[in-house]
C-alpha cells in the first residue's frame, strides 16, 4: 500500500520529499505506542525553495494552499522516516494549521485546506482527520503555513 500512496501523490504532481532536519532544539517526530507525533513541518519543497510571507499581506489564498501541501508533504515524509512504510499509517487523527497571516485575514481555513486535501488524497480514508486552522503574526524562517500531526499507526 505505500506504494500506492507514493503512486497517488506521483499522479498528483507530488514528489515525496527526504524528511528535512529540525529547523531547532526538538526531533522531527516521537513515535509513542500506537501513536506518532510529527512536529510542525514548515512550507519548504524538497529542492529547498521555501513559501514565505503573509497571507492578506504578501500571498493570496491560492499560494497559501500550495504551501499548505508542502507542509503536508513535510509530514509525510516524517511519517516514512519514522515507520519505513507510509502504509503503515492507520489514520490520521488531527492537523494543527499554523497561518502567517495579517490581522484582517479570515481565510485560514481555505488555506490550511491545502494540507487537508493532499493528505486527504494521499491516504483515502485513513487521511480523514480533526483539525484546526489559525492565523499567526509569523512563524520560523518566515514561512507562510506550519502543520504538525498526530497519527495512528499500525504495528
Amino acid at each position: 500500500m505505500s506504494g500506492e500512496i507514493e503512486a497517488r501523490l506521483k499522479s498528483a504532481g507530488f514528489d515525496l520529499p527526504a524528511a528535512p532536519p529540525a529547523v531547532a532544539n526538538y526531533v522531527p517526530f516521537v513515535l509513542s505506542g500506537d501513536l506518532l507525533f510529527i512536529s510542525g513541518q514548515l512550507a519548504k519543497a524538497g529542492d529547498g525553495r521555501m513559501v514565505t510571507g503573509r497571507l492578506g499581506a504578501d500571498l493570496s489564498i491560492e499560494q497559501g494552499y500550495e504551501a499548505a501541501q508542502l507542509s503536508a508533504l513535510n509530514i509525510l515524509a516524517q511519517a516514512k522516516a519514522a515507520l519505513g512504510d507510509l502504509a503503515r499509517i492507520s489514520n490520521v487523527l488531527r492537523l494543527n494549521g499554523f497561518v502567517a497571516a495579517t490581522p484582517e485575514f479570515t481565510d485560514h481555513p481555505k488555506v490550511v485546506n491545502g494540507a487537508s486535501d493532499l493528505i486527504g488524497n494521499a491516504l483515502g480514508h485513513a487521511g480523514q482527520h480533526t483539525r484546526i486552522a489559525v492565523g499567526v503574526p509569523s512563524l520560523p524562517l518566515n514561512s507562510a503555513v506550519e502543520v504538525d500531526a498526530v497519527l495512528r499507526i499500525r504495528g
